[in-house]
């Protein structure tokens, strides 16, 4: 099982930017124009807050576990990738249909690692919209050439096959089947 926690840095920095949105406010008393950069911090403070209170994430053999949610991995469907990276933004696609949005606020090695782990687990998922073999350089299961000869039928008998061979072969070395000259024959 690896474990993976959000990292303390989002609850330093949201308790910081926490501290300076109330100075900011103090000071807008005695000056309006700084509840501008106090509502800025603020709404600064809530997200990293909020990111710093995402539940662990938990990697299985058996399952994905998002805090107390467990998700067995032939259930996801689809693991794509955001462009966020930190905090990681994973968007899960589930058999039902279900999508659901995993945040991880970790620092970027271990984004890195959960997001390898995702892709790798998910052994019956598409991986950013590409086949979970594919993706992974897996030769897949080799598919019925489209480009193989068509099954044959018989249309003469075995008899006149012979014959039309015989007349090929005759037609290939003289260059013609008309004999103009005895010689020609073979």
């Amino acid at each position: 099982m690896t474990r993976y926690a959000p990292s303390r840095q989002y609850l330093k920095a949201g308790l910081a930017a926490l501290a300076f949105a109330a100075f900011s406010a103090l000071c807008g008393v005695n000056w309006p124009p700084a509840f501008v950069p106090s509502a800025l911090l603020l709404a600064s403070a809530l997200v990293l807050l909020y990111l710093a209170s995402q539940p662990a994430i938990e990697i299985t053999e058996r399952h994905l576990a998002i805090g107390r949610r467990l998700i067995r991995w032939s259930d996801i469907r689809r693991v794509d990738r955001t462009g966020w990276i930190s905090p990681l933004v994973v968007q899960l696609t589930l058999a039902d249909d279900r999508r659901i949005l995993l945040i991880y606020p970790g620092d970027q090695d271990s984004a890195a690692s959960l997001l390898r782990q995702l892709r790798r687990m998910a052994r019956e998922a598409l991986i950013d919209g590409i086949p979970y073999k594919q993706y992974w350089g897996e030769s897949a299961p080799p598919k019925a050439d489209r480009r193989t000869a068509p099954a044959r039928f018989h249309l003469l008998r075995p008899e006149d096959e012979a014959e039309v061979e015989r007349l090929y072969r005759r037609l290939k070395s003289v260059g013609h089947l008309d004999p103009k000259n005895p010689h020609d024959e073979p």
